[in-house]
């Protein structure tokens, strides 16, 4: 009977333990444990931060750094390393930990330790050590960087066993002058969806003013194409300005071709590595010019004068990450384009696309067209993909697997990417241009085209971007397209229209950030 009550015991403790095996190896667990390495900073940590951080070890480690770092002998951003640190000695690393994620987590394994386990793409670290199993697997290399020294991570062919997880809480910053109302959440950072907002709201702001421009408005409204169109050009000098006013190298570039025409406006930082390799960012600036208007107080015919959701969003995410990302040393050559055009048929982008210098190629693009009528607010985000081949199986598999990654643990969206994932997989792409949804994140090579991607896709380049609601915006292209509007299509139960665009512009914008630091370290190729 004791021997039955003994094996009973040992049973129960099997059962007990065995949830910990994901985390835990066995050599691991008897001679290292988290509290081998202490996190200086722990108490102060900080989301959506570039910040200086100090690690110490209390014996000799291998230290797996699954977020975004600065070498410290290169100074570029690149995707982890791994570090060995010998007892008693301190590393500070400049360290970018996810700013929509307050939970983060570092891995310990035994000293000169290569390859690492890592998590399903569509779940997030805590998400994946809570169910304990490997879903790949990383391996540390020589740093690939001219003076780069630490480690680059590569994928790897063995998980080289378990892992010691050691758990890290962060806190964004927030501004101190706005409240839940305003979306302090997202207000601060290295860059936020509060300043998108303020952009948006700047751009369309119609306050009468006699001596501000041609549109007598504060903001820069009347953004439609045509020579004869003073506000247009009012437009494309001051944008001209803010790019430079970011220290990039800005070219107005204007084409024409028959009765087309097109002006664009990008700005350039000249990369360090790889010059002649183009990582673009678009959006167009121009908005659709009124044709005919029809009788009616709230919706009336075609045309508007704000273009507040199309695409002022969009011109102001180009805006805010080109702000960011100009005081960067890239790999390669970063160019951040306001297209025009795009409403009488991608004149602006297939312009640029089809006259890319000689030598030069476009390594990877990223669209930003009318974001911000999505989740969080009761519409989909949908994050599409291509070029797209075939419409059963997912072709661009590279551009897909990253997408999802950065979206299930930079801003823990696991649970509604995978409702978007069925959604998807039920009707494809038109109902989440057009249907309310709940919690709805949709990642999915589109089948059509209809933004400034499409030209660039068309001589072989992998795409990336992001909108919301289009055709079911009752605003599309009307005189309603104002950021008024905006907020009573994004007021939830849970917060106001003003908090949740806030928060769509700040998921968005940091998407775009996160996929750029990918792409520059490693550009994602066309699958097709």
């Amino acid at each position: 009977m004791a021997s039955q009550r003994l094996h009973a015991l040992l049973l129960m403790c099997l059962m007990v333990m065995a949830p910990l095996s994901g985390c835990f190896g066995e050599d691991e667990e008897a001679s290292l444990a988290s509290d081998a390495l202490t996190v200086v900073e722990a108490d102060s940590l900080q989301g959506g931060m570039w910040q200086k951080i100090t690690l110490a070890a209390k014996q000799d480690v291998a230290v797996y750094i699954p977020y975004f770092v600065q070498d410290p002998g290169s100074l570029r951003a690149q995707n982890g390393t791994v570090l060995d640190l010998n007892k008693g000695e301190t590393v500070g690393v400049d360290i970018l930990f996810p700013p929509r994620n307050e939970d983060v987590v570092v891995f310990l394994g035994e000293s000169g330790r290569v390859h690492w386990p890592i998590r399903a793409a569509n779940q997030s670290w805590t998400a994946w050590l809570n169910e304990g199993t490997p879903a790949g697997s990383v391996e540390a290399v020589p740093n690939q960087d001219e003076g780069g020294v630490w480690p680059w991570l590569v994928p790897g062919n063995t998980t080289g066993g378990d892992a010691v997880p050691l758990h890290l809480v962060t806190v964004r910053p927030e501004r101190s002058d706005l409240t839940e109302e305003n979306g302090v959440g997202a207000s601060a950072g290295w860059l936020n969806g509060r300043d998108v907002y303020e952009w948006v709201e700047f751009i369309t702001d119609d306050t009468p003013c006699a001596t501000c421009g041609p549109d007598g408005a504060v903001g820069y409204l009347d953004r439609w194409i045509g020579n004869a169109n003073p506000s247009y050009e009012h437009a494309i000098t001051y944008f001209e300005g803010v790019m430079q006013g970011y220290g990039l190298d800005v070219q107005v570039q204007r084409f024409q071709s028959n009765t087309a025409w097109a002006v664009n406006i990008c700005g350039y930082k000249t990369g360090t590595v790889y010059p002649d390799e183009w990582l673009v960012f678009g959006a167009h600036f121009d908005i659709a010019p009124p044709v005919l208007f029809t009788p009616g107080p709230d919706i009336p015919g075609y045309g508007t004068r704000h273009g507040a959701y199309d695409n002022a969003a969009g011109s102001s995410m180009v805006l805010t990450t080109a702000s960011v990302l100009a005081e960067f040393d890239a790999r390669r050559t970063m160019v951040f384009c306001l297209w025009s055009s795009e409403e009488e048929g991608l004149w602006g982008s297939r312009s640029f696309a089809n006259d890319v210098p000689d030598g030069v190629t476009i390594s990877n693009y990223l669209n930003l067209d009318m974001a911000g009528i999505n989740y969080p607010g009761d519409y989909a985000l949908s994050v599409y993909l291509g070029p797209d081949g075939t419409g059963d199986v997912i072709d661009q598999a590279g551009m897909f697997h990253l997408a999802e990654w950065i979206g299930a643990d930079a801003f823990d969206l696991g649970y509604q990417m995978e409702r978007g994932r069925a959604e998807w997989l039920a009707a494809g792409e038109s109902p989440l241009w057009q249907n309310q949804y709940e919690d709805v994140v949709a990642i999915y090579e589109s089948p059509t085209a209809r933004s400034d991607h499409q030209p660039f896709q068309d001589i072989g380049v992998a795409t990336l971007g992001w909108n919301g609601v289009v055709d079911g915006y009752p605003c599309y292209h009307r005189n309603c397209d104002q950021l008024p509007t905006m907020e009573e299509y994004m007021v939830t139960e849970a917060a106001t229209g003003e908090a949740n665009l806030v928060h769509s512009w700040d998921i968005v914008t940091w998407w775009a950030v996160y996929a750029f630091l990918h792409m520059d370290q490693a550009p994602v190729p066309n699958e097709l």
